[in-house]
């Protein structure tokens, strides 16, 4: 009698299955009649997910875009410092702070008193490689006396170029440095549109002004022309000192484009454990505790390792990492990449359990859009709206690489803690998480009923 009832329970469970199990395997065409409810959910799906990317288009692309849209949206400051206090300091102040000077390019000139720099040009370098501006302009002391003195007494060498220096720190942004600024005297050297306009409409004015003066001086005009004639054609000119050149190009691939690759590679890493856990059943066979702490340890231990082999490909590549901290250069580097890896790397670990594999890459282009916007140009060039980028994972890496790298402003400290920030945030919300994910799953088992098989054992057992 129980035998007899076990089977009849077989039939009826499996009755529901034998129709499509007697249909042959990949024969329907895709409208086929009986595919209409896989097609309708294939559809659904694929709809869904164009329409999602498409509100990502619009959403968060335009952040992206809007970075670079209008770019510079506000000028950059820079200093004018007189050392000389003459006719040629005086004039070029007066140029470049004028208004037909101030809108030929995009650098805001403020004049700083030369009593700011009791060290001289020194003091005043080192500000501009501190970063407290983006460029400066200094009038030597003594400039107007050495023109005044080769107007009088004809020096042939003589060089107009001497009077005035513009300094600048290209490693600190080189897109700004490249896109906002043109060719200067020399091929190698460039500068702010704005300064080369500025300084070449006061050149000419010298000029100008020198060779009417000269004019009606016939016989010291001849001697002038014939021993120094530079003095009258380019009487004021300037040079520029790029304080911090960008000279390594593979250097690019750390402080930009290597970012978008990190966050990768913390996505594939991110994957991999998601992929383990799911083939060892870890999510249902491992206990809260236990499983948080296997997600940590993996993530840790992975982003680990992977960074000192990215580290390695730079050092490969020869990129220079003792500019800085000397031989130490290279494991800053390193930690810097793997506390980096975990500040991007465990935000996707946490919302993974959340969004699941089919969600997650959304979220995976915001967090790269938002990043890599703010990294193209500097953030005081760019709308009001990006000032989130301070705080940022990837603005801080590259800080802190150029940092390493060229010997710019030290912000590693700065830096290694906003990183640090990002990853405390993801070791919190991660447990966080994942305990609302398993106190869900637990719900959810104990209202499916048991499969098939689970209940003929159960009447097995009952009939025994």
């Amino acid at each position: 009698m129980s035998a007899q009832h076990t089977v009849d329970l077989q039939r009826s469970f499996s009755s529901g299955s034998d129709a499509t199990s007697s249909e042959k395997p990949f024969s329907r065409s895709f409208f086929d009649k009986n595919n209409t409810v896989q097609r309708g959910i294939y559809l659904k799906v694929l709809f869904g997910g164009v329409f999602a990317l498409v509100l990502v288009i619009f959403a968060i692309f335009s952040i992206f875009w809007g970075a670079i849209w209008k770019t510079p949206e506000r000028n950059l400051d820079g200093w004018i410092v007189d050392f000389d206090g003459g006719l040629i300091g005086q004039t070029v102040v007066e140029a470049l702070t004028s208004q037909q000077v101030s809108g030929l390019g995009k650098v805001t000139w403020s004049t700083v008193p030369a009593s700011q720099f009791p060290d001289g040009l020194g003091q005043l370098t080192t500000d501009v490689v501190e970063q407290k501006t983006w460029a400066a302009i200094a009038i030597h002391t003594g400039s107007t006396t050495r023109l005044q003195a080769s107007l009088t007494t004809p020096n042939a060498s003589y060089d107009g170029s001497d009077a005035i220096t513009v300094y600048g720190a290209e490693a600190r942004n080189e897109n700004a440095f490249r896109s906002l600024i043109k060719p200067s005297i020399a091929s190698s050297c460039v500068f702010i549109h704005q300064a080369q306009a500025a300084l070449d409409m006061i050149t000419k004015k010298f000029a100008l002004q020198m060779a009417a003066q000269q004019s009606s001086q016939s016989s010291n005009l001849a001697a002038l022309l014939a021993t120094s004639p530079q003095t009258l054609v380019a009487p004021v000119s300037f040079t520029f000192n790029n304080l911090v050149p960008f000279d390594m190009p593979v250097a690019s691939a750390v402080t930009f484009v290597g970012l978008i690759y990190q966050l990768i590679l913390s996505f594939f890493i991110v994957m991999i454990c998601n992929g383990a856990r799911d083939a060892a059943s870890l999510n249902r066979n491992l206990s809260l505790r236990s499983l948080i702490v296997t997600r940590f340890v993996s993530s840790f231990g992975a982003y680990f390792f992977v960074s000192l082999f990215y580290a390695l490909v730079s050092l490969a590549f020869q990129l220079d990492f003792s500019r800085k901290f000397g031989h130490s250069g290279f494991l800053v580097f390193w930690m810097l990449n793997w506390i980096g890896m975990l500040s991007v790397g465990l935000a996707l670990e946490s919302l993974m359990t959340l969004l699941t594999v089919k969600f997650i890459p959304f979220f995976m282009i915001i967090w790269i859009i938002v990043n890599v916007s703010v990294c193209i140009f500097p953030i005081e060039v760019l709308p009001v709206f990006f000032r989130y980028g301070y705080a940022v994972p990837f603005y801080n890496v590259s800080h802190a690489v150029r940092c390493i790298v060229f010997g710019t402003k030290n912000t590693v400290a700065l830096n290694f803690g906003i990183l640090i920030i990002w990853a405390a945030i993801s070791c919190i919300t991660l447990p966080l998480i994942q305990s609302f994910v398993r106190r869900r799953d637990i719900a959810q088992a104990s209202r499916t009923p048991p499969p098939p098989m689970a209940r003929e054992k159960t009447f097995e057992q009952q009939e025994a």
